[in-house]
C-alpha cells in the first residue's frame, strides 16, 4: 500500500510541476502574474523546508542523506541542485519538461537529475 501511495504522490507532484512549466511558457501576462503571486511563495517555502532537512549537522554531514554506515558531507546533492537551479541559473543544464518512465515500477529520483 505504501508503494502505491508513494507512486500516487510522486505522479501528482510531477503533474503539478509540468502544469506550472506549461503555464510559464504559454500563459498570457495577467494569468502569469496571478500564477506567480500564488505559486512562488509555495515553491520557495517548499525549497526552504527541503533544504532545512538537509542542513549540515555539527560534524558537517547532511543528516538526511547520511546513513549509519555512510556519512554524506555537506553540501549534499540537494544543496548542490538548489544552487545550480536557484543561483547559478544560466550555468545549470537546460532541460524541458520532465519525462516519466512508462514502467509501473517505482523509480529512484536523484536530486538534481532530470
Amino acid at each position: 500500500m505504501d508503494e502505491i501511495l508513494g507512486q500516487v504522490l510522486r505522479n501528482a507532484v510531477w503533474e503539478r510541476l509540468d502544469m506550472l512549466s506549461e503555464l510559464a511558457t504559454r500563459a498570457d501576462a495577467p494569468s502569469l502574474l496571478s500564477v506567480a503571486r500564488s505559486e512562488l511563495p509555495r515553491l520557495t517555502e517548499g525549497w526552504r523546508a527541503m533544504l532545512s532537512a538537509h542542513e549540515p549537522d555539527e560534524r558537517g554531514n547532511c543528516p538526511t542523506c547520511s546513513s549509519r554506515w555512510r556519512q554524506q558531507k555537506a553540501p549534499c546533492s540537494v544543496w548542490r541542485a538548489a544552487y545550480e537551479h536557484l543561483v547559478a541559473g544560466g550555468l545549470a543544464p537546460a532541460g524541458g519538461r520532465h519525462v516519466r518512465r512508462a514502467s509501473s515500477s517505482p523509480r529512484r529520483v536523484v536530486a538534481g537529475a532530470r
